[in-house]
């Protein structure tokens, strides 16, 4: 596999036990279908609920055709670019594979984690009850759903606390009472 963006010899590497294509001169990073919310959500888990979908807000981003060839389908690209996130990708519609320049990965990342850090209480609410419908609904396994949803649980918790630092004193007095 060639790189579409250097036509550099694409190797085999490894983000987080998910196996990658990268660029052994530019160090861009190919991602079959999937496999960039698999290497996601193996990076953080307390991100595995924030899903890094390609197509969820539309109005966040702005795309255009790209100049590089897709590197299994050889057909062109499309370039993705989410506005303040500084999170730019070029994704296949055909085999739906996504290419990352270097650093691109660790964008994603770090805007999911501001993102999660930036959530209120009514947004972490919101969200732990769409995991939960999530659970019966979803496209994931069940198991995967509830990881979701616990995971969503903790963020709230963590959240609470911090905006009612007077309750953890008073929960920690509570919880050493019972010691």
């Amino acid at each position: 596999m060639q790189c579409p963006k250097c036509n550099g010899a694409m190797e085999a590497r490894e983000i987080e036990a998910v196996e990658v294509d990268a660029c052994s001169k530019c160090a861009g990073i190919w991602f079959d279908q999937d496999e960039l919310r698999t290497a996601k959500d193996q990076t953080d888990p307390h991100l595995n609920w924030m899903d890094f979908e390609i197509w969820k807000h539309a109005d966040r981003f702005r795309f255009s055709q790209q100049a590089n060839n897709c590197p299994v389908c050889q057909i062109s690209m499309v370039k993705i670019d989410y506005g303040d996130t500084g999170v730019e990708i070029d994704y296949c519609p055909r085999c739906r594979g996504t290419w990352l320049d270097e650093g691109k990965f660790t964008n994603i990342i770090s805007a999911l984690e501001s993102e999660s850090a930036s959530k209120s209480l009514p947004d972490y609410l919101k969200a732990s009850l769409e995991e939960a419908q999530a659970i019966v609904t979803g496209p994931e396994p069940v198991i995967s759903e509830w990881k979701d949803f616990m995971t969503v649980l903790r963020m709230f918790q963590y959240r609470f606390f911090v905006e009612n630092p007077g309750l953890q004193d008073t929960v920690t007095s509570i919880q050493k009472g019972f010691r």
